[in-house]
């Protein structure tokens, strides 16, 4: 599984085949406000990038994450 999904699973406490790339709030019980500040927090930490709150506020699902990663040329999917 990539780094990504890895941290995703650590933060949220699913498991990794429980994640894939449309997977959001909506979907994932434990991703709730609180976790999506961690999440921010350990995916900072994790890929060397530092997210502005639009960015924060844009995402939805995992693909807008890895949208917003490569933007910042980190890459989502290693």
């Amino acid at each position: 599984m990539s780094r990504l999904y890895k941290v995703l699973a650590r933060v949220l406490k699913v498991d990794e085949k429980e994640i894939n790339d449309n997977s959001s709030p909506e979907t994932i019980s434990s991703w709730d406000s609180f976790n999506g500040l961690l999440l921010v927090d350990e995916l900072e930490k994790e890929f060397s990038v530092s997210f502005t709150m639009e960015e924060i506020m844009d995402v939805k699902d995992i693909n807008d994450i890895k949208r917003h990663l490569r933007n910042h040329k980190a890459n989502p999917d290693e």
